[in-house]
């Protein structure tokens, strides 16, 4: 891997692994464009670590790792890894701020525990502090910031992250992982494993439809400010465009959440993001 071109390693696994986000970075400004890439390769490099990993003091291993590799950069020394490599040229020429970095890294902790969110609101706190987080570096990394950026990125970040959580139950469901609230699970009485072996329920169906539902809340808020959010800022906004495309195809198949037609993706994200690059709409 330390011998592979940082740039294309971390554009390729963005496209292969987060296509929603390739996507709109393709309507950022060229300028951008490298520290989009790298700070989206970086998320995926520390989201995914709940996966490759059995054991959770593996993970925080890896975790630590990062950490380590971000002390590094600071003192002007990179590790020998791709993405370290793209993600310390971002981090200098951008000027991102480390805090943002150290919170992705405690949110990824809460993967490891295995353990659903207690409620909504502990949902929504692990949603903000790592698709809003990491939407936060994006605008930064833009050049764009001020409290209405930061009320954006809060709400949109947010509400993909929720419409995404809901979509990954089935991928979840195999793992035998939950990030569902604790609460409604219990409160429906649902059959946990029922659930992980893929069994739809109407109870499960409320669940969804009402974690839907605060996600297009939280996108309705974030566009109340789009007229005080500087167009600078709407390319790392637009994957509320995708997420307003995911919760219509929740909504048709009626918050079954094992429905397959829900993980396609859709032919009509590119146009409609086109569409809102152009309009500085998100």
């Amino acid at each position: 891997m330390s011998g592979e071109n940082p740039a294309v390693y971390c554009r390729d696994q963005v496209r292969r692994f987060d296509h929603d986000r390739y996507l709109t970075v393709l309507f950022a400004p060229p300028y951008a464009r490298a520290r989009l890439f790298a700070l989206y390769a970086f998320n995926l490099e520390i989201a995914r670590v709940r996966e490759a990993v059995r054991e959770p003091m593996i993970g925080q291993i890896r975790l630590q790792w990062w950490r380590d590799a971000l002390d590094e950069m600071a003192q002007g020394s990179v590790r020998q890894h791709p993405v370290a490599l793209y993600l310390a040229a971002a981090i200098e020429s951008a000027e991102l701020p480390r805090a943002m970095f150290d919170r992705l890294l405690e949110a990824r902790e809460f993967d490891l525990a295995g353990t659903p969110p207690a409620d909504l609101a502990a949902l929504e706190h692990y949603a903000d502090s790592t698709s809003a987080t990491l939407m936060a570096l994006a605008a930064a990394a833009l050049g764009a910031g001020g409290p209405a950026v930061e009320a954006a990125t809060h709400h949109v970040g947010i509400g993909f992250a929720l419409v995404g959580l809901l979509r990954a139950v089935p991928f979840h469901a195999r793992q035998r992982r939950l990030y569902l609230p604790a609460d409604r699970l219990y409160a429906t009485a649902i059959d946990v494993e029922a659930l992980f072996a893929g069994r739809a329920s109407p109870a499960l169906a409320r669940i969804a439809q009402e974690i839907g539902a605060r996600a297009g809340e939280h996108l309705a808020l974030a566009r109340r400010i789009r007229r005080e959010v500087p167009r600078a800022a709407v390319p790392a906004l637009l994957p509320a465009i995708v997420a307003d495309i995911y919760l219509a195809r929740l909504a048709r198949c009626g918050y079954a959440l094992f429905d397959p037609t829900i993980l396609r993706p859709a032919g009509s994200r590119a146009l409609r993001l086109a569409i809102a690059s152009l309009l500085g709409r998100y």
